[in-house]
C-alpha cells in the first residue's frame, strides 16, 4: 500500500473526499466524528496521595510498618512513634521529588498551532487548530506553525524548519512531487508535519493525519509506552533490602527463642526482638540516600546540570554508553564557512586573502546575493546565508555597507525547482548579475572548459565527502536589469563556498574523557551519513567508516540481531524516533546503563527510554526537557562528563554511608547475640537502640555522603549494571569492622556488669554510640586516613561527631534524662574505659585497612 508521500494530488483528493475548494460543511462534520479532534491525548497524572502511598512499597519499609503495628499492640508507644516518624519523613521527601517532575505530553500539546487558515466550501477561513480535520486544505505563509501532517498541493518556494522533529539543523526546501520508492521521513519533501514551522515562501497542503496519528502524535505514543527503568542503585537497594530483612528476621527469631528459653516472658522477649529488628534495619538509609542525592543535585546545578529525577544523580555514575544527538548537542547548531574554492585551489576559511581580486569578488558576491542580516548577535535569515554574512564580518566586510555601496536593483528569488537565486547590482557603473546555487545545477549554465568542469566536479566531490554543504557562485555583466530565468545561463564561474555546522570546541575533549572512563559515545542523528561521519571523526567518536550506518539498515534487523549489531557501530544517520528507541533498548539488553542526549521533539521517546535522558536547556524543546532525567543549562556536552564524575563520586559516598550504617548495626547485633548465647543480661534497652539508629548514626552517615569529590573516579571503568552493593570485599569490611566495634562494646558491658546490670547496659550503650561516631572517620576511605590530609577534609563529619558527642553526653550526664533513656551514672574510670576502648576501635580498623592495602599490592 502506498504512503501519502507516494500518492498524487488527485489520488488524495479522491481518497479523502476533498478538492482544491476544500471540504464542505457536511464532510467536515463526518470527518471530525470519524477522526476526532486534532489534539495530542494527555496521560492522566497520578494524584499526590497515590505518589505518597507508592513510597511505602519498599520491602524494608513494609517490615518496619509491621514492627510499628506490633509495637503499638504490645504497648511500646515510643518505638511505634519513632518508626512511623522516620518512614513518613522518607515518604514525604520522595513525594516532593516526584511531584516536581512535569509531564512530557503537556508540552507536546503546546506545539500545536493555536489557529489555522483553511479553505472550506471554497472560502478561506481561520479556525482553531483543534478543529482541523483530515481532508482540509490548509493555507501557509512564512511564520506559520503547521497544525497537522499533510501533502503539499501548491508550493511557492516553501522552506520549513523541521529540526525539532527530525534533528536536521537546516531549513527543508519543499517540493510538490511524487516519490515511487520508500524514503526516510526527513527526505519526504512533499510532506509537511505538525510541530514544524514555515520560514520562507507560501503553500497549500491537504491534511492527511491529525492528532495522535501525526508524526508528533506517534512520538507522544512512544513517550507514553517508553518505560522508565530503575537505576542500578535502586535495584541494588531493593535486592539488598530483601536479603537484609530476611537475615535480620532470622536473627531476631533466634534471639526471641533464646530469650524465652532463658525464662523471659513471651511479651518482653518479643518486644526486645522487635527493638533489635528496628535497630538492625537501617531505617534511616532511604532518607540518607535521598538527602545525599539532593545535595548532589545542588552541586550539579552549580555546574549547569539540572537534575529532574533524583535517582539520575547516582545512575550517571553507572553510565557505560552515551547515545548523543548531533545537532545542537555535539555541534554548535549554526552553519559556519569552513573552506572555499577560488583561483583553482581549496582554501581554508582561516587563510583567506581578500586583497586577491578573485577571492574578494567571491566574498562580496556571497554577501550581495543574500537576504540575511546579522545584528546585535541575532541572525535573521536562512542558516547558509547567515554563515556567508558572518564570514564576511570575520574579515571586516560589513554586509550593510557593501549592500549600500552596490544596491540590489532586481532579483529572481530562490525556488526549489531551479535551486538558484539571482540578484542584479550596479558594480562600479556596470550592471552585474550574480547567481548562487547548487553546483550540479550551475555547472551546466556556465561558460567553462572541459578541464575547468573536471576540476569543479573533483573539488565538489572532495568537499562533499568531508560532510560540507556547498554553494557555487557565478556572474555575468548584463545590459538591462529586467531579467528572467532564461538569463541564468552563460555565466562566469567565481568559486565554491563550503560550510558546515561545526563541532563545539569542548566536544572533542569531552568525548576523549568519556572513552578514558570506559564509556562508549554513540552519535544518533537525523542528518546525512556523510555529514554525521565527518563530525564524528573530528571529535573522536568515529574511527572507521564501517562504524557508520543509516537508520534504514536497522529496519531489516530483528531486536535480537540489533543487539549484536550495535556493538561496533558508533554513528547512526537518517534515523527516526523508533530507531532511536530500538538502539537504546539494544544497548540496555546487553546489560549497559544508557544515557541519551538530545534537544528535539524527536529525541523525547528515547530520552525517556534511556536510563539517563539528558536534554539541552537552551536549544532543547520543552518536550525533550520534560522527558529527560537531567537538563544541561549550558547545552554543553562536556557538562555530561562532569555529571558522570559527580554521579560516580556520589555513589562512592553513598557506599561509605551504607558501610558506616551496616558495620555499626552489625556491631549491635553481635553484642546482643553474644549476651543471648551466653545467658547474660540484655545489653541494650529498646530506647538505646532507637537512639543509636536515629541520632548518633544518621548524622555521620549524612556527612559521609558529603565527602569531597575526587577526580580519580574517572580512571575507573563503569561498574556492571548487575553488580550488587554487597560485594564480597564490601561485606568483609562491614563484618570485620562491626566485629571490632562489637568487641569494644562487649568489653565495656562485661566491665560494667561487675558493678550492676544497669551499669553494664549503660557502658555498652555509651561504648557503641561513641565507637560508631568515631567509626565515621574509618569509612572515609578503603585506605588508612589517620595522619593524612584526607582525615581532616570533611567539616561536616567533624560537625556530626561533635553534635553526636553532645547528644550522648546529655543523655549520660543529665539526671533528668536517666529514667527516659534507661541509663545510670558512671564513675570516672568507667567513662575513661568507654573513651579508651572506643578510640582503640579507630586505631585497630586503621591498622586493618593498612594490612588490606599492603596485601592488594
Amino acid at each position: 500500500m502506498k504512503e501519502n508521500y507516494q500518492k498524487s494530488r488527485e489520488a488524495l483528493f479522491a481518497e479523502l473526499q476533498s478538492s482544491e475548494n476544500g471540504l464542505n460543511t457536511q464532510t467536515v462534520a463526518q470527518n471530525q466524528q470519524k477522526y476526532g479532534r486534532n489534539e495530542i491525548a494527555e496521560e492522566k497524572p497520578k494524584s499526590i496521595f497515590l505518589i505518597f502511598l507508592e513510597q511505602f512499597r519498599d520491602f524494608l519499609v513494609i517490615i518496619l510498618i509491621i514492627s510499628a503495628i506490633i509495637s503499638a499492640v504490645l504497648g511500646d508507644v515510643e518505638s511505634t512513634a519513632v518508626i512511623l516518624s522516620v518512614i513518613t519523613l522518607n515518604a514525604i521527601l520522595g513525594t516532593v521529588q516526584t511531584v516536581k517532575a512535569s509531564e512530557s505530553l503537556a508540552s507536546l500539546k503546546k506545539l500545536s498551532a493555536p489557529n489555522a487558515k483553511v479553505i472550506r466550501d471554497g472560502n478561506p477561513i481561520v479556525i482553531p487548530s483543534s478543529e482541523v480535520t483530515v481532508g482540509d486544505i490548509v493555507i501557509l505563509e512564512a511564520g506559520d506553525y503547521i497544525c497537522a501532517d499533510g501533502r503539499i498541493i501548491e508550493n511557492a518556494s516553501l522552506k520549513v524548519n523541521e529540526s525539532a522533529l527530525t534533528g536536521e539543523s537546516l531549513n527543508v526546501e519543499k517540493e510538490d512531487k511524487i516519490f515511487d520508492s520508500e524514503i526516510p521521513l526527513a527526505d519526504r519533501v512533499n510532506m509537511l508535519y505538525s510541530g514544524s514551522f514555515v520560514t520562507y515562501g507560501r503553500a497549500k497542503f491537504i491534511v492527511t493525519d491529525i492528532g495522535m496519528n501525526t508524526e508528533v502524535g506517534k512520538i507522544a505514543g512512544l513517550i507514553k509506552n517508553a518505560k522508565e527503568r530503575k537505576t542500578p542503585l535502586q535495584n541494588s537497594l531493593d535486592d539488598f533490602g530483601k536479603k537484609l530483612s530476611i537475615g535480620i528476621l532470622a536473627v531476631c527469631a533466634v534471639v526471641f527463642g533464646l530469650s524465652v528459653f532463658r525464662g523471659e516472658s513471651i511479651i518482653n522477649a518479643f518486644l526486645f526482638a522487635v527493638a533489635l529488628a528496628v535497630a538492625a534495619i537501617p531505617e534511616a538509609l532511604s532518607s540518607i540516600v535521598t538527602i545525599v542525592l539532593s545535595f548532589g543535585t545542588q552541586k550539579m546545578s552549580k555546574e549547569n546540570a539540572i537534575i529532574r529525577k533524583l535517582q539520575a544523580v547516582e545512575g550517571l555514575g553507572s553510565v557505560s554508553v552515551i547515545c548523543s544527538d548531533k545537532t545542537g548537542t555535539l555541534t554548535q547548531n549554526k552553519m559556519v564557512v569552513q573552506k572555499f574554492y577560488a583561483d583553482g585551489k581549496i582554501i581554508d576559511s582561516e587563510n583567506g586573502n581578500f586583497e586577491d581580486n578573485n577571492q574578494k569578488k567571491l566574498l562580496l558576491s556571497s554577501i550581495l546575493c543574500n537576504d540575511s542580516v546579522c545584528r546585535d548577535g541575532k541572525e535573521i535569515g536562512d542558516p547558509t546565508e547567515t554563515a556567508l554574512v558572518n564570514f564576511g564580518l570575520k574579515y571586516g566586510f560589513r554586509f550593510d555597507r557593501i549592500r549600500e555601496k552596490y544596491p540590489r536593483i532586481s532579483e529572481i528569488p530562490f525556488d526549489s525547482d531551479r535551486k538558484l537565486m539571482t540578484t542584479v547590482h550596479n558594480v562600479n557603473g556596470v550592471l552585474t548579475m550574480i547567481t548562487k546555487g547548487a553546483t550540479d545545477v550551475l555547472i551546466n549554465r556556465m561558460n567553462i572548459t572541459d578541464s575547468e568542469r573536471a576540476d569543479i566536479i573533483r573539488t565538489t566531490e572532495e568537499l562533499s565527502a568531508q560532510g560540507l554543504r556547498l554553494l557555487t557562485l557565478a556572474y555575468k555583466e548584463i545590459s538591462s536589469p529586467d531579467i528572467t530565468v532564461d538569463d541564468e545561463n552563460n555565466l562566469i564561474f567565481m568559486g565554491i563556498i563550503a560550510m558546515m555546522d561545526p563541532p563545539r570546541e569542548e566536544s572533542k575533549q569531552a568525548v576523549a574523557e568519556c572513552i578514558s572512563a570506559g564509556i562508549k559515545p554513540v552519535m544518533i542523528t537525523g542528518d546525512h551519513k556523510v555529514t554525521a561521519s565527518a563530525i564524528a571523526k573530528q571529535i573522536g567518536i568515529l574511527k572507521d567508516m564501517s562504524e557508520a550506518v543509516e537508520g534504514s539498515e536497522l529496519d531489516s534487523l530483528s531486536d535480537e540481531q540489533l543487539r549484536d549489531f550495535v556493538v561496533d557501530k558508533s554513528v547512526y544517520a537518517r534515523v527516526s524516533p523508533e530507531h532511536k528507541i530500538r538502539i537504546v533498548k539494544a544497548w540496555q539488553e546487553r546489560g549497559n546503563v544508557v544515557s541519551m542526549t538530545g534537544d528535539g521533539v524527536n529525541d523525547a521517546p528515547a530520552l525517556k527510554q534511556a536510563d539517563i535522558g539528558v536534554a539541552m536547556g537552551i536549544t532543547g524543546t520543552e518536550v525533550s526537557k520534560d522527558a529527560a532525567s537531567m537538563v544541561l543549562a549550558d547545552d554543553n556536552f562536556a557538562t555530561i562528563v562532569k555529571a558522570v564524575k559527580n554521579g560516580r563520586n556520589i555513589y562512592a559516598n553513598i557506599k561509605r554511608s551504607i558501610q558506616f550504617l551496616l558495620s555499626g548495626n552489625t556491631a549491635g547485633i553481635l553484642v546482643v547475640l553474644f549476651a543471648s548465647v551466653f545467658a547474660m543480661p540484655v545489653p541494650f534497652a529498646p530506647v538505646h537502640l532507637l537512639f543509636i539508629n536515629l541520632l548518633t548514626d544518621s548524622l555521620p552517615a549524612i556527612s559521609l555522603g558529603l565527602e569531597p569529590h575526587s577526580d580519580s573516579v574517572m580512571k575507573e571503568k563503569p561498574r556492571p549494571v548487575n553488580q550488587s552493593i554487597l560485594t564480597k570485599s564490601f561485606l568483609l569490611s562491614i563484618v570485620s569492622e562491626g566485629l571490632i566495634i562489637a568487641l569494644s562494646a562487649i568489653l565495656c558491658f562485661m566491665i560494667g556488669l561487675k558493678t550492676s546490670d544497669e551499669a553494664g547496659m549503660t557502658m555498652a550503650f555509651a561504648s557503641i554510640c561513641l565507637s560508631r561516631l568515631i567509626h565515621g572517620f574509618n569509612c572515609k576511605s578503603d585506605k588508612p586516613v589517620l595522619f593524612t590530609k584526607k582525615f581532616l577534609d570533611n567539616k561536616f563529619l567533624f560537625g556530626a561527631f561533635a553534635l553526636g558527642l553532645i547528644l550522648l553526653s546529655t543523655v549520660l550526664f543529665i539526671p533528668a534524662l536517666s529514667g527516659i533513656f534507661k541509663v545510670v551514672s558512671l564513675t570516672g574510670i568507667q567513662i575513661l574505659t568507654v573513651a579508651g576502648t572506643s578510640l582503640a576501635t579507630l586505631i585497630l580498623i586503621q591498622l586493618l585497612k593498612l594490612l588490606k592495602s599492603a596485601l592488594k599490592k
